[in-house]
């Protein structure tokens, strides 16, 4: 005991712990007799389902009737606030609306192995991580947990660990004695290994007759949470719900906030109130709509249980980064979320910095402590919120139309699915650079000329104009005008500087003083709105009959709100214009403009408002165009909008994994990531690999050491692979399908393909 306290950095709470290990005494809760009198006391609670009092039935109407209606989802439609939650206890930390958001990771070792378990959780303290979980598949790991928390206390870290359990309730108790959390997933709990048998409901009643094994699984579980003081995640995951509920609710955020009510319901029917919801989800829309869907529930219940956010097998690079963003940023901007988890597929480390800039932007937007947040919140005109947060709904807005006198054709200047527009400057398009720059916009050339490809930019936004002498240039713009691709410029500088078939851009007031005159040559308006017009003025924007709106808010309003406001003045006015979000950032560096992209303009895109994106770097040039254009179109991507490129739901790897999945994830994007419409789900073991497929064509899923399955949509339909043959049997398996398409061969140097 006495080398515990010479430990530097140790706090009081691991010398507590140490000395408890050391004696034989539950290093929680203080001598065994008390938990023994604990246990005695708990035999008042129910002991099976029928005398739980369960939350009423949303199926038959009964929790309307008992309950009232479902209303609100966060604290203000208007203003970032936090949802008011309780203070949840998890060793040396506290979850909850009173305290910092807490940064959360998972460690990737196998949990039996105790020394590297232990470094590398301790790398993850060291970067700034409050909390990490670890896997506990059986009795071996959860001894394994418990020389884990020893050792680290012993190192003088007292970080609390979460134990991430599925099939194994009696391994949960046993567990508990080890460490501060524990994670449970309602869909494998108690409902065992994972499949998708239907079954069949004739009534309510015999739904909830399957309720007892539920009760009879988890019961002592929260018996022992409560006794030792230990947390726990009531953890939802969209892809492992049980037959039972897909049976009921559907593959559904329905069915995911049902069944995490279920066992809140067991929970608190033992007065245990010591736990965190989350509902995860690999697609950052069913995430979105899951999580408000359980607040709202929370809200009419009048329940104040914490959330935990993230989203699933969200990948990795940028396109991670990004999925997550737009779901956590999400949820965050609506002030829902008391702890983030960024899960990539990358060593837990690299998690940390999306995490805590996310948690910062997001403290940074709240307006009880934050006075310049929240007089731009404050700034934004009155208007109504009327977004429908119980089920999802694109704005689609209508595409102009090509007419006899159009000499270009400006229908394809936009895409149904999402568009992306690039901005573009004159230098760019010198007889020199021009043929670069068709390829960084995305073009297929032959012999110099351009062509549209699934990935190009549908636009381009020049703000100047090469000289109406400047032949070589003007000959660029009139290619890339001649295949369908937009050019729009400020009304002001084609006056100066006219193009001919140019889309001419101008302020709502500017449009609405000049009725919609279009400098000479201009072959179509595009309006700029800032948000700072009157309502009367946006809707000006349907007698104007622009062919589409940018959509860039004033720096001294809210963006987020005031784009609503926008929205809303649009659908009470039916105004179908094309919205696009003009998003200007001075971002210098790729990882964070992801981060911004997805919670700022993806909370938009999650709510189905907007029909695509630019954006503009001001001040210093970091980033390349095509940089810039595949960023746009991984946005559009990440929010379901337009599939450019092949989907990759893959999981952040951990003590379960059955093989290196980052080393297999790359060598499947490299086979398979030229196939637009397809999505390929990466799984290392079994516990999440069929389940979190729901949104999958095919998985890759490790099911023993060496052995993998492989999965078309949730039929296993080849076993046992051998790691070496399998992403060749993947390919093999997409091609039987017919969802295969050979690699286009990489093109010449650029040089060698511009005609002489």
């Amino acid at each position: 005991i006495e080398s515990f306290l010479t430990m530097a950095k140790i706090s009081l709470y691991a010398v507590a712990t140490a000395i408890a290990l050391a004696t034989n005494v539950d290093a929680f809760v203080g001598p065994s007799p008390a938990v023994k009198s604990s246990s005695l006391h708990m035999s008042a609670y129910p002991t099976s389902a029928e005398d739980i009092l369960w939350t009423p039935s949303w199926k038959t109407g009964e929790r309307d009737e008992v309950n009232g209606a479902l209303g609100k989802y966060c604290e203000d439609l208007y203003s970032v606030t936090r949802r008011k939650t309780r203070t949840v206890t998890c060793g040396p930390i506290k979850f909850g609306s009173d305290h910092p958001i807490v940064r959360q990771t998972m460690a990737t070792t196998d949990t039996a192995n105790v020394d590297a378990s232990i470094e590398q959780i301790i790398r993850c303290a060291d970067k700034g991580f409050d909390l990490v979980r670890i896997t506990v598949q059986g009795k071996r790991e959860a001894n394994a947990a418990a020389k884990i928390r020893e050792g680290l206390f012993k190192k003088g870290y007292d970080i609390p660990l979460c134990a991430d359990m599925h099939f194994q309730p009696v391994v949960a108790q046993l567990v508990a004695d080890a460490v501060e959390k524990i994670r449970i997933n309602p869909g494998n709990f108690a409902d065992g290994r994972k499949d998708f048998e239907e079954k069949v409901y004739e009534s309510e009643a015999d739904y909830v007759k399957e309720r007892e094994y539920l009760a009879e699984a988890f019961i002592p579980l929260v018996q022992k949470c409560k006794e030792l003081n230990r947390c726990m995640r009531i953890g939802t995951n969209h892809g492992s719900l049980s037959s039972r509920v897909l049976s009921y609710y559907g593959d559904t955020p329905r069915g995911m906030v049902e069944s995490a009510i279920e066992f809140a319901d067991i929970c608190r029917s033992q007065d245990y109130h010591n736990f965190v919801f989350s509902m995860k989800a690999s697609n950052p829309l069913v995430m979105v709509q899951s999580y408000r869907l359980l607040a709202s529930e929370m809200y009419r219940l009048d329940w104040d249980y914490p959330l935990h956010l993230g989203v699933t097998e969200a990948g990795e690079g940028e396109d991670g980064r990004m999925k997550s963003a737009v779901g956590i940023g999400t949820l965050l901007a609506d002030g829902l979320g008391d702890t983030v988890r960024v899960s990539l597929t990358e060593d837990p480390e690299f998690e940390y910095e999306p995490c805590n800039r996310l948690s910062e932007m997001s403290e940074a937007r709240l307006a009880a402590t934050n006075p310049d947040s929240a007089a731009r919140q404050a700034a934004v005109k009155k208007y109504v919120d009327t977004r429908d947060i119980t089920a999802y709904s694109r704005r689609t807005g209508v595409l102009p139309e090509k007419t006899e006198e159009d000499k270009v054709d400006v229908s394809l200047f936009l895409n149904p699915n999402g568009s992306v527009l690039s901005s573009v400057v004159p230098k760019m398009l010198s007889q020199d650079s021009a043929p670069y720059l068709y390829k960084e916009l995305g073009f297929k050339t032959a012999v110099g000329m351009p062509f549209k490809d699934i990935a190009t930019s549908d636009s381009i936004f020049m703000r100047t104009l090469p000289a109406v002498d400047d032949a070589n240039a003007r000959t660029a713009l009139r290619r890339m005008m001649e295949v369908g691709t937009g050019v729009i410029v400020p009304a002001e500088e084609l006056t100066k500087n006219p193009l001919e078939n140019a889309v001419a851009l101008m302020s709502l007031t500017e449009a609405a003083e000049a009725n919609g005159q279009l400098p000479d040559g201009a072959i179509r308006l595009a309006i700029e709105i800032d948000g700072t017009e009157d309502d009367d003025l946006i809707a000006k924007v349907k007698d104007l009959n622009p062919v589409m709106v940018l959509i860039g808010i004033d720096p001294s309003l809210s963006q987020l709100h005031a784009s609503r406001r926008v929205f809303e003045i649009f659908k009470a006015n039916d105004i179908d214009t094309p919205a696009i979000h003009h998003y200007k950032t001075d971002a210098g560096d790729s990882n964070n403009l992801a981060l911004e992209l997805g919670t700022k303009v993806g909370s938009l895109l999650t709510d189905g408002n907007g029909d695509g994106i630019l954006i503009e770097q001001v001040g210093e040039t970091n980033f390349s165009v095509d940089f810039l254009r595949n960023t746009a179109f991984s946005l559009l991507q990440g929010c379901r909008m337009r599939n450019t490129k092949t989907e990759f739901v893959s999981c952040p790897s951990c003590g379960r994994t059955l093989f290196d999945l980052q080393e297999t994830t790359a060598k499947i994007q490299d086979a398979t990531g030229h196939l637009p419409g397809v999505t390929v789900a990466v799984m290392g073991c079994i516990v999440n690999g069929p389940g979190e497929m729901a949104d999958a064509d095919f998985g890759y899923v490790g099911t023993l050491p060496g052995k993998v399955d492989l999965y078309y949509g949730k039929e296993v339909v080849r076993k046992s692979i051998p790691n070496d043959d399998a992403v060749d049997a993947l390919v093999e398996l997409i091609k039987s399908y017919d969802m295969w398409k050979d690699k286009e061969e990489v093109e010449e140097e650029v040089e060698e393909a511009v005609a002489a």
